[in-house]
């Protein structure tokens, strides 16, 4: 990334005023979701309609069902046994949890990054590559060079690792491996990019690099990203949906969950009285 992007500041949002409604069709749709850890139901009756190309924050206490929502709409929840689901959950109009889905076609097009970077002890390049192979997309060399320097660019990474690629990612700093990560969801080229606390283990500078991202990637994914911090929200969302005790509390404009919540609920989170 040649220049920093600007990133709203909270007084910034509460500055925005009204936006216009965002039309069509929703990218992902919930229906009167549950989710269940067993017999201990961790969602209750989910509803949500998340708009395409925009960035949606979930918000709330450790433990109010934000992460556990987010992990639904891959199905990364079904490696846990004894969970399950109840109510729809639908990526353009098709319900993922119905019959004859592939969960391996589908965790290609809803891209995940976690809380702790994870690269693979491969080099840069392979890290890129690999995604590309085990999902039959490799294609020529050239083609694979052309695809892996695509998404460092993308992932504001290419000009600082272009002249080691064939290093160990493992050599990288934290904030590198966590894009070199972003890097690696946007290889497979996925409609959505979920995004569980991507900068709560960065220092300040490096968060920033990533919240900058964020901002610039919804030009081209549908971003939800989970986050404790209130100021980041504010800054990288277009909407924010504030989870409390497995419910959706409140859903709207981040501009009017921060600036003039419709719960008190709501109110009393962002504002620090609890958390």
């Amino acid at each position: 990334m040649s220049a920093s992007i600007p990133i709203p500041s909270l007084a910034g949002i509460a500055a925005r005023g009204a936006q216009p409604a965002i039309q069509g069709p929703p990218k992902v749709q919930a229906e009167a979701l549950n989710f269940f850890y067993g017999e201990t139901r961790a969602l209750q009756d989910i509803s949500i309609n998340i708009q395409p190309n925009v960035v949606t924050a979930f918000i709330g206490p450790s433990g109010c069902g934000k992460s556990t929502f987010l992990r639904t709409m891959n199905r990364m929840n079904d490696i846990i046994p004894g969970t399950r689901v109840e109510g729809k959950l639908l990526i353009d109009g098709t319900d993922i949890y119905g019959h004859g889905i592939d969960v391996v076609s589908l965790r290609r097009r809803v891209g995940m990054v976690f809380q702790k970077s994870n690269p693979f002890p491969k080099s840069v390049f392979d890290n890129i590559a690999y995604g590309l192979r085990v999902n039959n997309m490799d294609g020529s060399r050239a083609e694979v060079e052309e695809r892996v320097e695509q998404s460092l660019r993308q992932a504001a990474l290419w000009d600082e690792v272009k002249d080691r690629l064939h290093d160990s990612a493992l050599a990288m700093s934290g904030g590198q491996q966590q894009r070199l990560c972003i890097a690696r969801a946007l290889a497979v080229k996925p409609d959505i990019l979920l995004m569980d606390e991507p900068a709560s283990a960065l220092d300040p500078i490096a968060t920033q690099r990533i919240e900058e991202l964020v901002y610039d990637l919804k030009k081209d994914y549908t971003i939800v990203i989970v986050t404790h911090n209130m100021q980041q929200a504010a800054r990288v969302s277009d909407f924010t949906a504030f989870f409390w005790l497995g419910k959706l509390v409140e859903y709207d404009r981040t501009q009017k969950i921060f600036t003039n919540p419709g719960e008190k609920t709501t109110e009393d989170y962002v504002t620090g009285r609890f958390g």
